[in-house]
Protein backbone atom coordinates (compact mmCIF):
# COMPACT_ATOMS: atom_id res chain seq x y z
CA UNK A 1 0.00 0.00 0.00
CA UNK A 2 2.58 2.33 0.54
CA UNK A 3 3.28 2.80 -3.48
CA UNK A 4 0.07 4.42 -3.64
CA UNK A 5 -0.55 5.48 -0.29
CA UNK A 6 -3.42 8.24 -0.76
CA UNK A 7 -3.30 11.56 0.93
CA UNK A 8 -6.18 14.27 2.05
CA UNK A 9 -4.32 17.24 1.56
CA UNK A 10 -2.05 17.16 4.07
CA UNK A 11 -3.02 13.65 5.68
CA UNK A 12 -2.24 11.06 4.73
CA UNK A 13 -4.21 7.92 4.50
CA UNK A 14 -2.40 4.26 5.67
CA UNK A 15 -5.23 2.61 3.39
CA UNK A 16 -8.02 2.54 1.38
CA UNK A 17 -10.65 2.41 4.18
CA UNK A 18 -12.59 4.97 5.45
CA UNK A 19 -15.20 5.01 8.44
CA UNK A 20 -18.46 6.71 7.76
CA UNK A 21 -19.96 9.69 9.85
CA UNK A 22 -23.22 8.04 10.67
CA UNK A 23 -25.52 9.74 13.37
CA UNK A 24 -26.13 7.95 16.62
CA UNK A 25 -23.47 5.03 15.39
CA UNK A 26 -20.26 6.42 15.03
CA UNK A 27 -19.43 7.74 19.19
CA UNK A 28 -16.08 7.65 20.47
CA UNK A 29 -16.45 3.53 21.60
CA UNK A 30 -17.87 2.66 18.17
CA UNK A 31 -14.78 4.65 16.25
CA UNK A 32 -12.70 2.97 18.88
CA UNK A 33 -13.57 -0.54 18.05
CA UNK A 34 -13.26 0.23 13.78
CA UNK A 35 -10.16 2.23 14.32
CA UNK A 36 -9.00 -1.21 16.22
CA UNK A 37 -9.73 -3.69 12.93
CA UNK A 38 -7.69 -1.48 10.64
CA UNK A 39 -9.77 1.93 9.57
CA UNK A 40 -7.14 4.47 7.88
CA UNK A 41 -9.86 7.26 8.96
CA UNK A 42 -12.52 7.39 11.11
CA UNK A 43 -15.18 10.38 11.43
CA UNK A 44 -17.18 11.64 14.12
CA UNK A 45 -20.84 11.80 14.13
CA UNK A 46 -22.80 14.64 12.25
CA UNK A 47 -22.72 17.57 14.55
CA UNK A 48 -24.56 20.80 14.09
CA UNK A 49 -22.73 23.83 13.44
CA UNK A 50 -25.58 25.85 15.03
CA UNK A 51 -25.30 23.45 17.83
CA UNK A 52 -21.70 24.59 18.07
CA UNK A 53 -21.40 28.16 18.24
CA UNK A 54 -24.31 27.81 20.63
CA UNK A 55 -22.35 26.09 23.36
CA UNK A 56 -24.37 23.44 23.43
CA UNK A 57 -22.85 21.11 25.87
CA UNK A 58 -24.34 18.09 24.31
CA UNK A 59 -23.04 19.06 20.79
CA UNK A 60 -19.85 19.80 22.20
CA UNK A 61 -19.24 16.21 23.60
CA UNK A 62 -19.84 14.90 20.39
CA UNK A 63 -16.45 15.99 19.65
CA UNK A 64 -14.80 13.75 22.63
CA UNK A 65 -12.22 11.69 20.88
CA UNK A 66 -9.40 9.05 22.46
CA UNK A 67 -5.84 8.68 21.03
CA UNK A 68 -6.14 5.39 19.77
CA UNK A 69 -8.44 6.34 17.21
CA UNK A 70 -6.18 9.13 15.85
CA UNK A 71 -6.37 10.34 12.78
CA UNK A 72 -9.98 11.38 13.61
CA UNK A 73 -12.28 13.38 11.04
CA UNK A 74 -14.80 16.08 11.75
CA UNK A 75 -17.74 16.24 10.27
CA UNK A 76 -20.28 19.49 10.97
CA UNK A 77 -24.03 20.09 9.07
CA UNK A 78 -25.59 23.37 8.23
CA UNK A 79 -26.61 25.69 6.03
CA UNK A 80 -25.27 28.88 6.81
CA UNK A 81 -21.85 29.85 5.72
CA UNK A 82 -20.90 32.04 8.07
CA UNK A 83 -22.60 29.84 11.36
CA UNK A 84 -20.18 26.84 9.14
CA UNK A 85 -17.08 28.86 8.85
CA UNK A 86 -17.53 29.83 13.06
CA UNK A 87 -18.26 26.16 13.74
CA UNK A 88 -15.22 24.94 11.55
CA UNK A 89 -12.44 27.82 13.24
CA UNK A 90 -14.30 26.19 16.83
CA UNK A 91 -12.82 22.74 16.16
CA UNK A 92 -10.37 23.24 14.59
CA UNK A 93 -8.24 21.67 17.34
CA UNK A 94 -10.27 18.17 17.34
CA UNK A 95 -9.38 16.79 14.58
CA UNK A 96 -6.87 16.30 11.23
CA UNK A 97 -9.59 17.52 8.86
CA UNK A 98 -13.19 18.87 8.41
CA UNK A 99 -15.62 17.34 6.44
CA UNK A 100 -19.18 19.01 5.48
CA UNK A 101 -22.40 16.95 5.26
CA UNK A 102 -24.34 17.79 1.95
CA UNK A 103 -25.82 14.74 1.45
CA UNK A 104 -27.77 13.71 4.72
CA UNK A 105 -31.10 12.49 3.50
CA UNK A 106 -32.81 12.73 7.01
CA UNK A 107 -36.21 14.99 6.69
CA UNK A 108 -35.32 17.01 10.14
CA UNK A 109 -31.78 18.00 8.14
CA UNK A 110 -33.33 18.73 5.35
CA UNK A 111 -36.03 21.14 6.45
CA UNK A 112 -33.31 23.17 8.01
CA UNK A 113 -31.57 23.85 4.55
CA UNK A 114 -28.93 21.60 5.43
CA UNK A 115 -27.69 18.00 4.12
CA UNK A 116 -28.77 17.21 0.78
CA UNK A 117 -31.01 19.96 0.93
CA UNK A 118 -27.60 21.88 -0.44
CA UNK A 119 -27.44 20.31 -3.69
CA UNK A 120 -31.00 21.98 -5.05
CA UNK A 121 -27.98 25.07 -4.10
CA UNK A 122 -24.61 24.39 -6.00
CA UNK A 123 -23.95 27.99 -5.47
CA UNK A 124 -24.70 28.17 -1.72
CA UNK A 125 -22.18 25.10 -2.22
CA UNK A 126 -19.38 27.51 -2.64
CA UNK A 127 -20.43 30.29 -0.82
CA UNK A 128 -19.91 27.40 1.81
CA UNK A 129 -16.65 26.04 0.60
CA UNK A 130 -15.34 29.42 0.30
CA UNK A 131 -16.24 30.84 3.96
CA UNK A 132 -15.00 27.60 5.67
CA UNK A 133 -11.63 28.18 3.96
CA UNK A 134 -11.11 31.44 5.52
CA UNK A 135 -11.48 30.15 8.97
CA UNK A 136 -9.91 26.90 8.52
CA UNK A 137 -6.64 25.60 7.32
CA UNK A 138 -6.98 22.03 7.48
CA UNK A 139 -7.74 19.47 4.61
CA UNK A 140 -11.80 20.52 3.92
CA UNK A 141 -13.92 17.78 2.27
CA UNK A 142 -17.68 17.13 1.86
CA UNK A 143 -19.73 14.46 1.40
CA UNK A 144 -23.13 14.25 -1.10
CA UNK A 145 -25.19 12.16 -3.06
CA UNK A 146 -26.11 11.48 -6.43
CA UNK A 147 -28.47 14.46 -6.58
CA UNK A 148 -32.04 15.88 -5.17
CA UNK A 149 -33.80 13.43 -7.38
CA UNK A 150 -33.81 10.95 -10.54
CA UNK A 151 -34.63 14.62 -12.61
CA UNK A 152 -32.08 16.51 -11.02
CA UNK A 153 -29.27 14.56 -11.06
CA UNK A 154 -25.83 17.02 -10.84
CA UNK A 155 -22.86 15.40 -8.69
CA UNK A 156 -20.54 16.08 -11.49
CA UNK A 157 -21.79 19.74 -11.62
CA UNK A 158 -21.41 19.85 -7.44
CA UNK A 159 -17.80 18.41 -7.36
CA UNK A 160 -16.33 20.43 -10.18
CA UNK A 161 -17.81 23.38 -7.82
CA UNK A 162 -15.98 21.95 -5.10
CA UNK A 163 -13.27 21.48 -6.42
CA UNK A 164 -12.50 24.90 -7.69
CA UNK A 165 -13.81 26.07 -4.48
CA UNK A 166 -10.73 24.22 -2.99
CA UNK A 167 -11.92 21.20 -1.18
CA UNK A 168 -9.47 18.21 -0.71
CA UNK A 169 -11.56 15.69 -1.24
CA UNK A 170 -14.97 14.10 -2.09
CA UNK A 171 -16.82 11.35 -0.73
CA UNK A 172 -20.22 10.15 -2.84
CA UNK A 173 -22.28 8.01 -2.26
CA UNK A 174 -24.55 7.35 -5.47
CA UNK A 175 -27.92 7.69 -4.37
CA UNK A 176 -30.24 10.70 -4.88
CA UNK A 177 -31.86 12.40 -1.48
CA UNK A 178 -35.23 11.13 -2.90
CA UNK A 179 -34.05 7.07 -2.62
CA UNK A 180 -32.80 7.18 0.85
CA UNK A 181 -31.12 4.04 0.84
CA UNK A 182 -33.45 2.14 -1.33
CA UNK A 183 -32.75 0.86 -4.65
CA UNK A 184 -29.13 -0.02 -5.16
CA UNK A 185 -26.22 2.87 -5.41
CA UNK A 186 -25.26 3.65 -8.68
CA UNK A 187 -21.19 2.65 -8.72
CA UNK A 188 -21.08 4.08 -12.11
CA UNK A 189 -21.57 7.80 -11.04
CA UNK A 190 -18.36 7.31 -8.39
CA UNK A 191 -16.44 6.53 -11.74
CA UNK A 192 -17.68 9.46 -13.67
CA UNK A 193 -16.81 11.38 -10.66
CA UNK A 194 -13.21 9.78 -9.94
CA UNK A 195 -12.78 10.72 -14.07
CA UNK A 196 -13.93 14.17 -14.02
CA UNK A 197 -11.88 15.52 -10.46
CA UNK A 198 -8.49 15.83 -9.61
CA UNK A 199 -8.46 15.50 -6.72
CA UNK A 200 -9.54 12.27 -4.55
CA UNK A 201 -13.15 10.75 -5.13
CA UNK A 202 -13.77 8.14 -2.06
CA UNK A 203 -16.58 5.75 -2.59
CA UNK A 204 -19.96 4.90 -0.66
CA UNK A 205 -22.79 2.65 -0.32
CA UNK A 206 -24.02 -0.93 -0.14
CA UNK A 207 -20.23 -2.39 0.72
CA UNK A 208 -21.75 -5.57 2.78
CA UNK A 209 -18.60 -7.19 2.22
CA UNK A 210 -15.17 -7.73 1.12
CA UNK A 211 -15.92 -8.61 -2.38
CA UNK A 212 -18.33 -5.22 -2.68
CA UNK A 213 -15.45 -2.79 -1.31
CA UNK A 214 -12.97 -4.83 -3.74
CA UNK A 215 -15.45 -4.35 -6.92
CA UNK A 216 -15.76 -0.87 -5.91
CA UNK A 217 -12.19 -0.22 -6.15
CA UNK A 218 -11.28 -1.56 -9.19
CA UNK A 219 -15.16 -0.84 -11.08
CA UNK A 220 -14.80 2.76 -10.29
CA UNK A 221 -11.13 3.68 -9.34
CA UNK A 222 -12.16 5.67 -6.73
CA UNK A 223 -9.52 6.38 -3.95
CA UNK A 224 -10.90 4.81 -0.65
CA UNK A 225 -14.10 3.00 0.18
CA UNK A 226 -16.13 4.80 2.41
CA UNK A 227 -18.10 2.00 5.36
CA UNK A 228 -21.40 2.68 6.52
CA UNK A 229 -24.02 -0.04 7.34
CA UNK A 230 -21.76 -2.93 6.08
CA UNK A 231 -20.23 -2.14 9.46
CA UNK A 232 -22.99 -2.51 11.64
CA UNK A 233 -21.54 -5.06 14.12
CA UNK A 234 -19.36 -6.37 11.85
CA UNK A 235 -15.40 -4.35 12.13
CA UNK A 236 -14.21 -7.77 10.80
CA UNK A 237 -15.16 -6.28 7.31
CA UNK A 238 -12.40 -3.40 7.58
CA UNK A 239 -10.06 -6.43 8.34
CA UNK A 240 -11.08 -8.23 5.98
CA UNK A 241 -10.81 -6.11 3.29
CA UNK A 242 -7.36 -5.51 4.34
CA UNK A 243 -6.15 -9.04 3.94
CA UNK A 244 -7.81 -9.38 0.29
CA UNK A 245 -6.14 -5.81 -0.58
CA UNK A 246 -3.00 -7.90 0.60
CA UNK A 247 -3.48 -10.99 -1.66
CA UNK A 248 -4.55 -13.08 1.38
CA UNK A 249 -7.70 -14.94 2.13
CA UNK A 250 -10.31 -13.10 4.58
CA UNK A 251 -12.32 -15.63 7.05
CA UNK A 252 -15.54 -14.77 8.91
CA UNK A 253 -14.92 -13.82 12.80
CA UNK A 254 -15.07 -17.11 15.04
CA UNK A 255 -17.70 -16.95 17.78
CA UNK A 256 -14.93 -16.09 19.97
CA UNK A 257 -13.99 -13.08 18.07
CA UNK A 258 -17.32 -11.91 18.03
CA UNK A 259 -18.14 -12.33 21.93
CA UNK A 260 -14.77 -10.48 22.76
CA UNK A 261 -15.24 -7.74 20.63
CA UNK A 262 -18.72 -7.23 21.52
CA UNK A 263 -17.87 -7.56 25.18
CA UNK A 264 -15.44 -4.74 24.45
CA UNK A 265 -17.50 -2.51 23.06
CA UNK A 266 -20.28 -3.10 26.18
CA UNK A 267 -17.21 -2.26 28.41
CA UNK A 268 -15.87 1.20 26.59
CA UNK A 269 -19.42 2.35 26.05
CA UNK A 270 -20.14 1.88 29.94
CA UNK A 271 -16.53 3.32 30.69
CA UNK A 272 -17.52 7.03 28.49
CA UNK A 273 -21.18 7.05 28.49
CA UNK A 274 -22.32 5.41 31.91
CA UNK A 275 -24.91 3.27 32.31
CA UNK A 276 -27.91 5.00 31.21
CA UNK A 277 -26.60 5.80 27.55
CA UNK A 278 -24.34 2.71 27.12
CA UNK A 279 -27.86 0.76 27.67
CA UNK A 280 -29.86 2.38 25.64
CA UNK A 281 -26.95 2.84 22.70
CA UNK A 282 -25.66 -0.78 23.05
CA UNK A 283 -29.07 -2.47 22.73
CA UNK A 284 -28.68 -1.63 18.83
CA UNK A 285 -25.10 -2.71 18.70
CA UNK A 286 -25.77 -5.89 20.71
CA UNK A 287 -28.23 -6.88 18.14
CA UNK A 288 -25.97 -6.12 15.12
CA UNK A 289 -23.03 -8.12 16.57
CA UNK A 290 -25.77 -11.53 16.61
CA UNK A 291 -27.38 -11.30 13.25
CA UNK A 292 -27.49 -14.71 11.89
CA UNK A 293 -26.63 -16.32 14.44
CA UNK A 294 -29.02 -19.26 16.13
CA UNK A 295 -31.33 -17.94 18.81
CA UNK A 296 -30.35 -14.24 17.83
CA UNK A 297 -34.19 -13.81 18.16
CA UNK A 298 -34.54 -14.78 21.74
CA UNK A 299 -31.97 -12.50 22.31
CA UNK A 300 -32.73 -9.70 21.06
CA UNK A 301 -36.14 -9.97 22.69
CA UNK A 302 -34.24 -10.15 26.23
CA UNK A 303 -31.64 -7.01 25.14
CA UNK A 304 -35.05 -4.94 24.92
CA UNK A 305 -36.10 -5.66 28.67
CA UNK A 306 -33.11 -5.46 30.22
CA UNK A 307 -32.38 -2.55 32.89
CA UNK A 308 -29.16 -2.35 33.46
CA UNK A 309 -25.75 -3.26 31.95
CA UNK A 310 -24.83 -5.34 33.82
CA UNK A 311 -27.97 -7.39 32.21
CA UNK A 312 -26.78 -6.76 29.21
CA UNK A 313 -23.26 -8.03 29.87
CA UNK A 314 -24.93 -11.15 31.80
CA UNK A 315 -27.57 -11.97 28.28
CA UNK A 316 -24.06 -11.82 26.04
CA UNK A 317 -22.38 -14.19 28.12
CA UNK A 318 -25.39 -16.36 28.17
CA UNK A 319 -25.34 -16.31 24.56
CA UNK A 320 -21.95 -16.68 23.32
CA UNK A 321 -20.42 -18.87 26.45
CA UNK A 322 -22.87 -21.80 26.87
CA UNK A 323 -21.41 -23.10 23.41
CA UNK A 324 -18.04 -22.07 24.24
CA UNK A 325 -17.28 -23.90 27.19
Amino acid sequence: MQKNQKHIGSVPLSNPILLAPMAGITSLPYRRIMKSFGAALVYTEMISANGLIREGKKTRELLDSSADEEPLAIQLFGDDPQVLAQAAKMVHHDGVLLDINMGCPVKKVIRSGAGSSLLKDPLRIARIINAVKTSYDKPLTIKIRSGWDQDSINFLEVGRIAQESGVDAITLHPRTRAQGFAGKANWQHIGELKEALDIPVFGSGDIFDEEDALRMLEETGCDAVMIGRGGYGNPWLIRNILQRLKGNQSHPPSKKEVYQTARQHLKIHLEHFGERKALFEMRKHLCWYVKGMDGSGQFRARLQKATTCETLATLVDDFFLEELV
